[in-house]
């Protein structure tokens, strides 16, 4: 795979099964999403839902969610339960790619291409949680530690970041 055959863009309907299959590999335990979470997600968010495509194949994606209010370690915005569109806060939920993609690039172009894409739509901010060992790659893209999450979601510890989005 060369950078220049990553197509970056929104999700589509048919891209829920494999974007299942990734989630279940990058993830452990009970931390991934269900199929029925991913496709809940693509279908009320769309436009905070992108995947990275190499020659037809999904290789990765970002998921996120809205809100006017972030509360990082409320299980229920998983479900996009408080989701709003409108909201000014953005929460990502996924970033993920195949076993077979990874290090090549694809999380970078993925992580680019979000952050524009919601600077776009006039966000404010991007929060995330993340394992220890992930915290410097966000940093990397701007992203500013917070603090250890509450959330023990898949029985782990996370580390809660923002991006903000000046306008």
């Amino acid at each position: 795979m060369t950078l220049s055959s990553l197509l970056i863009r929104q999700v589509a309907a048919a891209d829920l099964d494999r974007c299942f299959a990734i989630e279940t590999l990058a993830y452990e335990g009970d931390e991934a999403a269900t199929r029925e979470k991913i496709a809940t997600r693509i279908a009320t968010w769309p436009e905070g839902f992108i995947v990275a495509e190499v020659d037809g194949v999904v290789a990765g994606f970002i998921n996120s969610g809205a809100a006017f209010e972030v509360e990082m370690a409320d299980e229920a915005f998983k479900e996009l339960i408080g989701h709003d569109p409108a909201g000014p806060h953005v929460v990502i939920m996924s970033v993920v790619v195949h076993p077979d993609y990874q290090g090549q690039g694809v999380s970078r172009r993925l992580l680019e291409a979000f952050i524009e894409r919601m600077r776009g739509l006039g966000k404010a901010s991007i929060n995330l949680m993340c394992k220890e060992r992930h915290v410097p790659l966000y940093e990397r893209f701007g992203f500013v530690y917070l603090k250890a999450s509450a959330s023990d979601h898949g029985g782990m510890a996370w580390h809660e970041m923002v991006l903000s989005l000046p306008r």
